[in-house]
C-alpha cells in the first residue's frame, strides 16, 4: 500500500520556508547548469546556421579555418571550372572567391581591441549567402574602398556603424551599409570588394572558395575530384560542416567547464535537500510511526520521502530552468578560439537541454533525499511512536 500523493505535497507545504530556501538553493544551480549549455548550444546554432548545405567551402588542406589557408589563382581557376557547379541567372558559376583576413578594432563601449573577420566577397557571393540583407544603406560598388558590416559589428566596434569610417590596411573604408544575417556568423564580418581587398593586403590569392551545387545529393563526388586531382591541394566541405567545426573548440571548453561548476555547486544543493530531509524525518517521527503502525510498508515509507525530495528537486529545477530560458534574449560576443576572431552570438534553450536540466535537478533531490528517506524507513514502529 502506497502513502498518497497530497500527504507528501503537504508536507512540502507546511515548511514553506526551508522548502523554499532548498528549492532555490536547487534553482541556483540549474541555472548555471542550463545557461552553460544554452551559451554552446547558441555558439553551435549560430556557426551551423551561417552554412547552406547546398553550398562548399574549399580551403588549402590541413587549414582549420579560411584565415589560415591559401589558394592561389591557377588552383582556384581549376576548381571554377569543375562540373556540377550551379550557375546564376546570368549563366555564370556560383563560385565566390575570397581572400579572408583579421584585422583589430576597437570595441564601441570599452574601447579595447578585439579581432574582427574582414572577408572579400564578389557579386556570387552576395548571392550564395541569401540570408545576409541589407537593412541600413547600400551594397558596396565594385572597385571602391567601401564596406558592409554585420549587424553585430556595426553596433558593437568603433567606425563600424552606417557612414563610418574604419581603418585597416594602410587605408580608410566607407562603410555604406549594414546587413542582418540572421544571428549567424556573418554578422560578425565586415564584407567589402575581393579584388580590392586582395590588393590592399597584398595577398597573391585567395583563402577559400565557396561555391553551390547544381545538385546537392552529388557533394562526394565533387568532394572526391578535388581530392584526387594532383594539381589541387585542397579539401572541400559542406558549408554547414565546415562552420560545425568551427563552433567545436569553443563550445566543449564552455560545457566542459560549466558542467564542472555545476558538479561542485550541486555538492552544496544536494547538502541543503540532505539536511531539509533530515530534519523532516527528526520532526516527523510521530508521524512514521503511525503510518507504519497502519500497515504502510517500510517500501512505502522509504518511497514517501523518496518522493518528497525528488519533488522538492523538481520544483527547483522549474525555477532555474525558467530563469535561464529569460536568457535567450540576451546576445553575447566572445573570441571563437578556432578562429581567433570576435563572434556575437545568443543564447539557445532546445528540448534536449531542458530534459537535461530538469534530470540534473532530480538528481540532486534523489541524493539528497536517499538517506533520510533510508533512516525514516529503517525506524522501529516502537522507537517511532515512544519517542513521539
Amino acid at each position: 500500500m502506497a502513502i498518497p500523493l497530497a500527504y507528501v505535497a503537504r508536507n512540502l507545504a507546511a515548511r514553506r520556508l526551508t522548502t523554499a530556501l532548498t528549492a532555490g538553493g536547487m534553482a541556483l544551480v540549474v541555472y548555471v547548469f542550463a545557461t552553460v549549455l544554452m551559451l554552446a548550444a547558441g555558439l553551435e546554432r549560430t556557426l551551423v546556421a551561417t552554412g547552406s548545405d547546398d553550398n562548399v567551402v574549399v580551403i588549402r588542406r590541413g587549414s582549420q579555418t579560411e584565415v589560415q589557408s591559401g589558394i592561389d589563382r591557377t588552383q582556384a581557376a581549376i576548381v571554377d571550372s569543375l562540373p556540377g557547379i550551379a550557375t546564376g541567372a546570368d549563366g555564370r558559376a556560383l563560385v565566390s572567391k575570397e581572400p579572408v583576413v583579421l584585422i583589430t578594432l576597437p570595441k564601441r563601449e570599452s574601447g579595447k581591441p578585439a579581432n574582427v573577420v574582414i572577408r572579400g566577397v564578389t557579386p556570387e557571393g552576395y548571392a550564395l549567402r541569401p540570408q545576409a540583407r541589407i537593412v541600413e544603406g547600400r551594397l558596396p560598388r565594385p572597385g571602391t574602398a567601401e564596406v558592409v558590416a554585420g549587424r553585430a559589428i556595426a553596433e558593437g566596434f568603433r567606425g563600424a556603424g552606417l557612414d563610418e569610417s574604419v581603418r585597416f590596411a594602410s587605408r580608410d573604408w566607407t562603410v555604406v551599409g549594414v546587413f542582418d544575417a540572421g544571428r549567424t556568423g556573418f554578422d560578425s564580418e565586415i564584407w567589402g570588394d575581393a579584388e580590392q581587398m586582395l590588393q590592399a593586403f597584398r595577398r597573391p590569392g585567395y583563402s577559400s572558395l565557396i561555391f553551390r551545387l547544381a545538385d546537392g545529393s552529388r557533394f562526394d563526388q565533387v568532394r572526391d575530384a578535388i581530392a584526387s586531382d594532383p594539381r589541387l591541394t585542397l579539401e572541400a566541405k559542406r558549408e554547414t560542416r565546415f562552420y560545425a567545426d568551427q563552433s567545436e573548440a569553443l563550445a566543449k571548453f564552455i560545457t566542459y567547464l560549466g558542467t564542472s561548476i555545476s558538479v561542485i555547486f550541486s555538492l552544496g544543493a544536494i547538502i541543503g535537500a540532505m539536511i531539509t530531509m533530515y530534519a523532516s524525518v527528526a520532526s516527523r517521527t510521530g508521524e512514521i510511526g503511525t503510518l507504519r503502525a497502519l500497515g504502510f510498508s517500510r517500501g512505502a515509507v522509504l518511497a514517501a520521502f523518496l518522493v518528497e525530495s525528488l519533488l522538492l528537486g523538481l520544483a527547483g529545477g522549474l525555477a532555474g530552468l525558467l530563469g535561464a530560458a529569460l536568457m535567450q534574449s540576451v546576445s553575447i560576443s566572445t573570441m571563437n578560439f578556432q578562429t581567433f576572431a570576435e563572434i556575437a552570438f545568443s543564447f539557445a534553450l532546445t528540448p534536449g537541454i531542458a530534459a537535461a536540466s530538469l534530470g540534473f535537478a532530480v538528481a540532486m533531490g534523489f541524493v539528497g533525499g536517499f538517506l533520510p528517506a533510508a533512516r525514516a524507513a529503517r525506524m522501529k514502529i516502537v522507537d517511532a511512536l515512544r519517542a513521539a
